[in-house]
């Protein structure tokens, strides 16, 4: 079906990046809701577009180009229920990973693939949140415009649902957040271990390597090279040198 709207209206509706929202004029009002779409467990967007007049309800067809007859409010409640239970069961599956991923954390079980996963669920919470926040906002004034014909009870509780997506969603990210944070600082102790054990090995074989360019010298009357066994001495006096350095060295790690 054809309407005669508003060509600014008309360039939000056949706009598939256009944000959720909502116009009224004195014939018609249009509601557009740009929601996730859960498709084989991945996450995309689709908008929906509606043209509401005289008490019915119009679906903007994006291969036809045209409105189509979707039915009356209730009709509207049904086809929005249907999508928003879909994003919060994702939802409800991007939690449960989560809450994997921060077991492992906390049992220190941590692998390599552990930030791209991490970036993979932020991206797709992210995105949820986003588009539900703003299709909060449009749905909420379509309520407010609509409230003496609509069924209240049903679409308090579709509106309830929007909100508890954006909310999990959002908290989903906030925990993401914390779970990262945890991350980097296991991380950062790993590499400081690292880096301590490095410069223990630095500091025992500075001794070692200051005796042993001295002995390498090019020059005359050093000690030990007259006599026999002039390296074994040297050897020795290194080792005896390098004993207290290393028990020092034991010391301050017990500390």
């Amino acid at each position: 079906m054809k309407f005669k709207l508003n060509k600014y209206i008309i360039d939000d509706i056949v706009n598939s990046e256009h944000p959720s929202d909502f116009e009224t004029t004195k014939e018609y009002a249009v509601l557009i809701l740009r929601l996730p779409y859960i498709k084989e467990n991945k996450v995309k967007v689709i908008s929906y577009p509606f043209l509401i007049r005289k008490g019915k309800v119009y679906q903007y067809s994006r291969e036809s180009q045209e409105f189509v007859p979707l039915g009356d409010f209730k009709a509207l409640h049904d086809f929005l229920d249907i999508r928003i239970d879909k994003i919060l069961a994702k939802i409800s599956k991007l939690q449960t990973t989560i809450e994997k991923m921060e077991d492992r954390l906390y049992e220190n079980n941590i692998d390599s693939n552990f930030p791209n996963e991490w970036l993979v669920l932020k991206k797709e919470l992210a995105l949820i949140e986003r588009l539900m926040g703003h299709s909060m906002v449009a749905f909420q004034r379509f309520l407010k415009y609509f409230k003496d014909e609509l069924d209240e009870l049903a679409y308090k509780d579709l509106e309830e649902h929007i909100d508890r997506a954006f909310r999990f969603s959002k908290n989903g990210i906030e925990k993401l957040d914390n779970l990262y944070n945890f991350y980097r600082a296991k991380m950062d102790e790993k590499m400081n271990k690292i880096v301590f054990v490095l410069t223990i090995i630095s500091a025992i074989f500075l001794l070692l390597t200051l005796i042993t360019g001295f002995f390498g010298m090019n020059t005359s009357d050093l000690p030990f090279t007259q006599g026999e066994h002039g390296t074994l001495k040297a050897t020795l006096l290194a080792l005896i040198f390098e004993v207290p350095f290393v028990w020092w060295i034991w010391r301050m790690m017990q500390a």
